[in-house]
C-alpha cells in the first residue's frame, strides 16, 4: 500500500509538467495568463528565441548614430594610412634627386671659383632695382589637411600687403588648386596657374622654372620669391619665403641640405631628419681647357639648378600636406572614438530605462489582476 501511495504522489507531481521534447509547459495561476509567460508549441522556436526589447525612438536613433560614427572612424583611419604611404613615396623622390643636386652644386662651385668676378655679369646673377616682384605660391589640390592651405594663403596675402605698402608692384604664379581658387575669386593679379598633384615630377618643375626665367629675363619682373611650406615633422610645418631669382652665387655654392625619413615605432609614425652639408666645389685646374666658355656652362647650369630647387620645394610641400592630412585624420579618428564611446553610454542608459519601464508595466499589470 505504501508503494501505491508513493507512486500516486509521483504521478500527481508529474502532471504539473509536460516532459515531451516538443513542448515544456509550466503550471501557473490563471491570474498570470498572458502576463508573465509565453508558451511555444514548437521546440525549435523555443531554442532559437531571443529576448526582444522594444525601445523608444531616441535609443534607436543613438544606435544608428553609433554605427555612422564607427564607419567614419574606419574611413579616417584608412585615409591616414594612405597619407603615410604617400609620405614615404615623397621621401624616396627626395632621396632620388639628391645625387644630381650634389653634383650640380659641386660643378657650379668649382666654376665660380675658376671664373671669380666674371660670373657676376650673367643675367640670372645680376641684382637690379626691384620695382615688381612675382610671388610663386605653393598650396595643395585637396582639403582635409588641417590648416596647411589656409596658413600659406595668409602668408601670401601678408607678403602682398607688405610689398604694396612699400610701393612695389606684385603678381602671383599659383601652384595648387586651393590657392588658385581662393585668389581668383578675389581678383588678385595672377600671372600663371599650375597644378601641384600628389607626385611632383621634373616635367612640372621645368614648366614652372621656364615661366620664372622668361618673366625675369624679359624684364616683366625684377625678383621672384617662393612661398612654400617647409616640412619640419609630422605635427609641424612652417610657411617659408625665399628668393629664387636673381640667384646668389655664394648661396648656391654654400647652401646645405637636409633629408627626412619616415619611421614607425609601436604603431606610431615619426620623422628622422638628417642635415647635409654643402657639396665640395669641384677642382678645375687653371690649365684645364674647356670646350665651351665657362660662362656659358654656368649660364646653362643655373636653369637646371632652378628646376631642381622647384622640384625639391614641390616635394617638400606635398610631404607637408600629407603630414598635415595624417595628423588631421588621426585627430578625426580620436574624436570619432570618443564620440562613439559617449553615445554608447547614452544608448545603454536609454536601453536600461526602457527595460525598467517594461518591468514596471508587467508588475503593475500583475498587481492589477491580483487585485
Amino acid at each position: 500500500m505504501k508503494f501505491l501511495c508513493v507512486a500516486a504522489a509521483v504521478l500527481a507531481t508529474a502532471n504539473a509538467f509536460t516532459t515531451s521534447p516538443g513542448q515544456l509547459a509550466v503550471s501557473r495561476p490563471a491570474a498570470f495568463d498572458g502576463v508573465l509567460f509565453t508558451e511555444n508549441s514548437s521546440g525549435n522556436a523555443h531554442r532559437t528565441r531571443r529576448a526582444t526589447i522594444v525601445m523608444d525612438g531616441k535609443a534607436n536613433a543613438i544606435r544608428d548614430r553609433i554605427k555612422t560614427v564607427n564607419n567614419t572612424k574606419k574611413i579616417t583611419s584608412a585615409m591616414k594610412l594612405v597619407a603615410a604611404a604617400k609620405v614615404r613615396r615623397a621621401q624616396d623622390s627626395v632621396l632620388a634627386t639628391r645625387p644630381f643636386s650634389e653634383t650640380l652644386q659641386s660643378v657650379f662651385g668649382g666654376l665660380i671659383n675658376r671664373l671669380g668676378g666674371e660670373a657676376a655679369d650673367l643675367p640670372l646673377l645680376t641684382q637690379r632695382e626691384v620695382n615688381k616682384v612675382t610671388l610663386v605660391v605653393i598650396t595643395g589640390d585637396r582639403g582635409l589637411c588641417g590648416g596647411y592651405n589656409s596658413f600659406m594663403i595668409k602668408k601670401a596675402e601678408a607678403r602682398m600687403k607688405t610689398l604694396k605698402d612699400a610701393g612695389v608692384e606684385s603678381d602671383m604664379i599659383l601652384i595648387g588648386k586651393k590657392g588658385s581658387t581662393y585668389f581668383k575669386r578675389r581678383d588678385y593679379p595672377i600671372r600663371k596657374i599650375f597644378e601641384c598633384g600628389q607626385n611632383p615630377n621634373s616635367k612640372q618643375a621645368l614648366a614652372i622654372s621656364e615661366e620664372i626665367i622668361n618673366s625675369f629675363l624679359s624684364g616683366e619682373t625684377d625678383a621672384v620669391e617662393l612661398l612654400y611650406t617647409k616640412f619640419v615633422s609630422l605635427i609641424a610645418s612652417t610657411p617659408s619665403v625665399r628668393t629664387l631669382v636673381p640667384f646668389s652665387a655664394s648661396e648656391i655654392s654654400q647652401q646645405g641640405d637636409e633629408v627626412f625619413q619616415l619611421t614607425s615605432s609601436n604603431g606610431d609614425f615619426g620623422v628622422e631628419r638628417k642635415e647635409l652639408g654643402a657639396a665640395e666645389p669641384q677642382d678645375f685646374p687653371n690649365d684645364m681647357i674647356f670646350e665651351q666658355d665657362p660662362l656659358q656652362i654656368v649660364n646653362s647650369i643655373l636653369p637646371l639648378y632652378l628646376n631642381g630647387q622647384i622640384l625639391r620645394t614641390l616635394q617638400e610641400s606635398v610631404a607637408s600636406e600629407l603630414a598635415a592630412r595624417m595628423q588631421s585624420m588621426q585627430s578625426a579618428s580620436d574624436n570619432a572614438g570618443a564620440l562613439a564611446k559617449r553615445l554608447s553610454q547614452e544608448y545603454n542608459r536609454a536601453r536600461q530605462a526602457s527595460v525598467t519601464a517594461e518591468i514596471l508595466e508587467i508588475v503593475s499589470g500583475a498587481a492589477a489582476l491580483e487585485g
